[in-house]
């Protein structure tokens, strides 16, 4: 099938204002998973990994990243970020990331907690692309899939 695509004419961006909004607890979780190759996997868990221990790393690159996601997404908010727990899960040939991100403040944590998984899987793949790649260079077996909210709060609903 054949991508359609609309030229939209309309230059408008503009950040929200809450001012107006409370201040709550806040917390999101999202996730996410990377397919990789079994040898790979067997790599990372016994800590064969050229670069250094990759979940390690990820995880630290997920919590820089969360706290850096105002300055990646134009119109996210700065906010208050007051805890980031990140977890990996491995299945197979699948990585899961896990990411809680809370905050008290005027608006969610959604994107924060988007950006650090996203971030903590790409970093995954960079650590492990040596062993990733083809003949040829290229990852015809490698992807990241399945990124999503998995819960949103605010209040004091924990």
């Amino acid at each position: 099938m054949e991508a359609t695509f609309t030229h939209i004419e309309n230059d408008r961006a503009v950040m929200v204002d809450i001012s107006r909004k409370d201040v709550i607890v806040r917390k999101a979780i999202a996730s996410g998973e990377i397919v990789l190759s079994e040898a790979t996997i067997e790599k990372i868990s016994t800590g064969a990994v050229e670069k250094g221990n990759v979940l390690s790393t990820a995880r630290i690159a997920s919590i820089l990243a969360v706290k850096k996601t105002p300055e990646l997404i134009p119109m996210c908010h700065q906010i208050p970020i007051t805890s980031v727990d990140v977890d990996f899960s491995i299945y197979d040939n699948i990585v899961c990331a896990k990411v809680e991100v809370r905050s008290v403040g005027k608006t969610g944590v959604e994107m924060e907690a988007l950006t650090g998984v996203s971030v903590a899987l790409l970093t995954v793949w960079d650590m492990v692309k040596s062993a990733e790649k083809d003949e040829t260079g290229n990852y015809p077996a490698t992807f990241i899939q399945n990124i999503k909210v998995l819960e949103k709060v605010k209040g004091n609903q924990n």
